[in-house]
């Protein structure tokens, strides 16, 4: 049949703005938004949450090294760890909510510029106050990246593509704190304290370059800004899905709850099981290692097993390592074999369990993915620090500290996820 001229017209204008729509970015009938997707870079996401938390483990081995030039003492250095959590867990609440009305791009480059700035204001600091003052600036800034690097993956992919994509950003992110002690011990070596904020100024310098040329804006639904109140009660709004609740307390004990061995492996390896201070690096590297799997196990069941499923299995993995290290330490069986291999086993579960629960806690309003993050943010960095309250109180030389603190973080998130 002939189509009439005009009628031609108009599905040709028709397919026009279609294809212009596609371009721009806006969000197709299935409400999926196009051009983020296919535009931002999930190596670049990745590797901006990552800097989140390196500067907190990259100035560990240069701790020292930095009281004894300042002229301090190791109580007053070791502030520029604690403060850089404090701060890492509650900017975190901030962002979420800015970037959602915002966007995701300006708050992030307003973050890494604060980043920035308190590397640089480290480099040539006089004091220890300074330095105080300049390692709150920067965890101020890098839980920027925290918060966004997760929201923008979650704005970048479908319901089911977000535990895959997630899954590979827990496994990259599982590597930072077994290789950034390390590389900042060889810095600090090599070139002095000072030189690991050069370092990592560079690095967070060129990332935000990056971010400012080729991201684009994830977030196409942007909100309005809601005052103090507002933003309370849109955290209280989350906290009452049951389903969001499940999520993040399952995944803030699967995302930190093994801080409790690296904050006593030094003392329980070298102490107990007479480990030399370069095999302890090992250890817990081979530990880490263990997450690495879990995670891609945990992206290559993206899309096969629904996630509350597989949360559960990774839990279920916890709970049998945990009762494993618990077992072996009251027998009186501890060796480095036998710690070990729980402790893997335990990391392999996390691997699977953290970046599933993370998924299901962005599905439940993908609108507000910053504030879920922001929550969740928090919600890990506050039960890392009371797990490492816990077993640094409790140390007693063994390792049911360890298993115990474990098997309690395992038994919480089991009877979370039981409600998800």
């Amino acid at each position: 049949m002939k189509m009439s001229p005009r009628r031609a017209g108009r599905d040709q204008d028709q397919a026009s703005s279609s294809s212009k729509a596609s371009s721009s970015g806006e969000t197709s009938s299935t409400g999926e938004a196009a051009s983020p997707r296919a535009q931002a870079s999930l190596a670049l996401l990745v590797a901006v949450t990552m800097t989140g938390t390196v500067a907190l483990h990259i100035f560990v081995p240069a701790l020292a090294a930095a009281a004894a030039d300042l002229g301090t003492t190791p109580v007053a250095a070791q502030l520029t760890i604690t403060l850089y959590l404090v701060g890492l867990a509650c900017g975190q609440l901030v962002y979420g909510p800015l970037s959602d009305r915002f966007g995701r791009r300006p708050v992030l480059i307003a973050g890494l510029s604060l980043y920035l700035a308190g590397l640089l204001l480290a480099i040539p600091a006089p004091s220890i106050e300074v330095l105080i003052v300049a390692r709150v600036l920067q965890s101020l800034g890098a839980c920027g990246s925290l918060v966004l690097g997760r929201a923008m993956v979650r704005d970048v992919s479908t319901a089911a593509d977000a535990a895959r994509k997630i899954a590979i950003l827990t496994m990259a992110m599982t590597l930072t704190p077994a290789l950034a002690p390390a590389i900042g011990g060889l810095v600090a070596g090599a070139f002095g304290w000072r030189a690991v904020f050069v370092v990592l100024a560079a690095v967070v310098a060129l990332l935000g370059a990056l971010v400012v040329l080729t991201l684009p804006e994830t977030n196409r639904r942007p909100v309005a800004l809601p005052g103090i109140g507002a933003v309370a009660g849109a955290y209280l709004r989350l906290l009452r899905n049951p389903a969001y609740r499940a999520y993040l307390l399952a995944g803030a004990c699967a995302g930190t709850s093994l801080y409790a061995f690296l904050a006593v492996a030094p003392f329980l390896l070298v102490d107990r099981l007479g480990r030399s201070s370069q095999e302890v690096g090992l250890d817990c590297l081979i530990v880490t290692a263990g997450m690495v799997v879990g995670s891609a196990v945990a992206g290559r069941l993206a899309g096969r097993m629904p996630i509350q499923r597989a949360a559960r299995i990774g839990n279920g993995i916890c709970l049998l390592a945990a009762l494993a290290l618990l077992a072996v330490d009251r027998s009186g069986h501890l060796t480095v074999a036998t710690l070990l291999a729980p402790l893997v086993l335990y990391a392999v579960g996390i691997g699977l369990l953290g970046p599933n629960a993370v998924a299901g806690l962005m599905n439940v309003d993908p609108h507000a993915a910053g504030s879920a993050s922001s929550l969740y943010g928090f919600m890990q960095m506050a039960l890392g620090a009371l797990f490492t309250l816990v077993v640094a109180t409790w140390h007693d030389g063994s390792a049911t500290p360890v298993a115990a603190t474990l098997l309690g973080a395992s038994v919480i998130a089991a009877l979370s996820l039981r409600r998800a």
